[in-house]
Order: C-alpha cells, then sequence, then structure tokens
C-alpha cells in the first residue's frame, strides 16, 4: 500500500520537477549570456553609469525579457534590406578569418536547416533497426547525403538522428539506405513524447495498434 502512494506521488511531482529543471536551465542560460554582454561592453563607461550597469544583473527577469527583445529586434532587422545587406557583410568578414571560418559555416548550415521552414530536417519521424538487425527505434529524418559521401553509397540513403532516451537533445547520426525505413504517421511532437516516456505514452495510431496486428 506504501509503495503504491509514493508511486502516485511520484507520478505528480515528477512532471513538475523536470519542467522547473528545464525552466530553470533555460532561464540561466539566457540569466548568463545577459550577464556576459553587460561584462563586455562595461568597459566602455566608467563611473556611475558603470555602477547601474553592474546594479541590474539583480533585477528579476531582466535578463530573459532583454535578450527575449534583443532576438525580437534582430529578427526585425534582418527581415528589410539593409539589415540583409548588413549581415552579408559581416558573414563575409567572419569567413575570412581562419578557425573562426570553419566553426561560423558548420554552425550557420545546421541553424539555417534546423530552423528553416523549407527545411525537411526533422519534419518526419521513421523506425529504423538500431543498432543492430531486428531491433527497432524511432529516428528522426534529417536530409540525404550529397557530395564526397553521396559518391560512395552504393544506393541512395538517407540521413537519420536517433535520439536518446530519455533525453532526446543527445543521440547519434546514421546514414541508413531509404529502402531500410519505415515512415510513421505520427508527428514528430509525438515521437519525442514517445521517446522521452521510454515508450510508455503511445501516440494515437500506436495505442489503438493491437499485438496481432504487428
Amino acid at each position: 500500500m506504501i509503495k503504491k502512494y509514493l508511486i502516485a506521488g511520484l507520478l505528480v511531482w515528477l512532471p513538475l520537477a523536470i519542467t522547473v529543471w528545464l525552466l530553470h536551465a533555460v532561464w540561466g542560460a539566457l540569466d548568463q549570456l545577459f550577464v556576459s554582454i553587460l561584462g563586455a561592453t562595461q568597459w566602455l563607461y566608467t563611473g556611475e553609469y558603470a555602477q547601474h550597469l553592474q546594479g541590474l544583473r539583480e533585477v528579476p527577469g531582466l535578463s530573459v525579457v532583454v535578450v527575449l527583445l534583443a532576438l525580437l529586434f534582430t529578427g526585425l532587422f534582418a527581415a528589410n534590406f539593409i539589415g540583409q545587406w548588413a549581415l552579408r557583410q559581416g558573414e563575409r568578414i567572419l569567413r575570412r578569418i581562419p578557425i573562426v571560418k570553419s566553426i561560423y559555416s558548420s554552425v550557420k548550415q545546421v541553424s539555417d536547416t534546423l530552423f528553416s521552414s523549407n527545411g525537411n530536417a526533422f519534419r518526419q519521424a521513421v523506425l529504423v533497426q538500431y543498432p543492430r538487425a531486428d531491433a527497432w527505434t524511432i529516428a528522426f529524418v534529417t536530409g540525404q547525403p550529397s557530395g564526397e559521401v553521396e559518391a560512395q553509397l552504393p544506393e541512395p540513403h538517407i540521413s537519420l538522428y536517433v535520439p536518446t532516451t530519455p533525453n532526446p537533445t543527445s543521440g547519434f547520426f546514421i546514414m541508413v539506405p531509404a529502402t531500410a525505413v519505415r515512415p510513421l504517421a505520427m508527428s514528430v511532437d509525438e515521437a519525442l513524447k514517445y521517446i522521452i516516456s521510454m515508450g510508455v505514452v503511445a501516440p494515437p495510431e500506436a495505442a489503438q495498434a493491437t499485438p496481432e496486428s504487428h
């Protein structure tokens, strides 16, 4: 009986604790970014104004508001002709700096692919045999191999991201034949819930399926 109540209490507090932990992590990251920006600009000011800037660090929630506003205004700036021209000039400079150009180009390409509304990355969930034959897991399509990699493959392949559970932010990148994957009707959100819950929270389609249907 005690075990039953302990499990019931765990089911109440665990989702709340994880949610709070994730929000706290995001809040901390934004706060640290705000503090770094203040630290980088503080040398420009001296005297009483510098003390006021230092005091801004103690204002609760200000870091989140400032960072979100900065992202909003940056997006507005990047959406117009002048902003796009300025960003192209900045990128041209960054691409001429050794080491920096390699890091920036890679991160820029990945972010453009992931967040572009026209991209196909993480738009579809599929079933794939991993890490061995007859062991199936859910993966997300990230694209198709290209260039030298594509030339070395004997048949059309698909690039997949295989997330780990219960933390899907870490995982494995694999390339498999296009014929080796099975597309799923579930949405990416439903697939993520399925992965994070370690298969406990089944999507509606899977919940209605019976073992005999497999």
